[in-house]
This record gives structure tokens, C-alpha cells and sequence, in this order.
């Protein structure tokens, strides 16, 4: 059989933690920073945890993690 091939958008955009969760960027980052508050700014920084049922859709694309 061959092997299934990682989506290659998801590769980019997603990584999973050690206990398995899918870890993702915040959304509402990449432009239109002057109409939002200094506390929106931060409060996206960084990453955070997709809820259940998004990260059992993104699982699928990823087959080997």
C-alpha cells in the first residue's frame, strides 16, 4: 500500500502538542491592527488550542501526526 500523503497547507499552519491537541496560530493577526485595541493585540499573541471538533477535521489531513 502506499502512504498517505500530509496536506501540505495543514503541515504549514498546524503543529500537535504532546498529548495530541492541535495547536494553531490566533486568528485576526495579519492586518487591520489600528482599528483594534491594544488588550485584542494582546490577547492574540502567540498560540492556542482549536476546540475538538475543528482539531478531529484537521487530524485527518495530518495521518502520521
Amino acid at each position: 500500500m502506499p502512504k498517505m500523503k500530509t496536506k501540505s497547507s495543514v503541515k504549514k499552519r498546524f503543529s500537535l502538542t504532546g498529548t495530541g491537541k492541535v495547536r494553531r496560530t490566533q486568528a485576526g493577526k495579519q492586518h487591520g491592527m489600528i482599528k483594534r485595541t491594544n488588550e485584542q493585540i494582546r490577547n492574540h499573541r502567540g498560540t492556542t488550542i482549536m476546540s475538538a471538533a475543528d482539531s478531529k477535521i484537521i487530524k485527518k489531513f495530518m495521518p502520521y501526526g
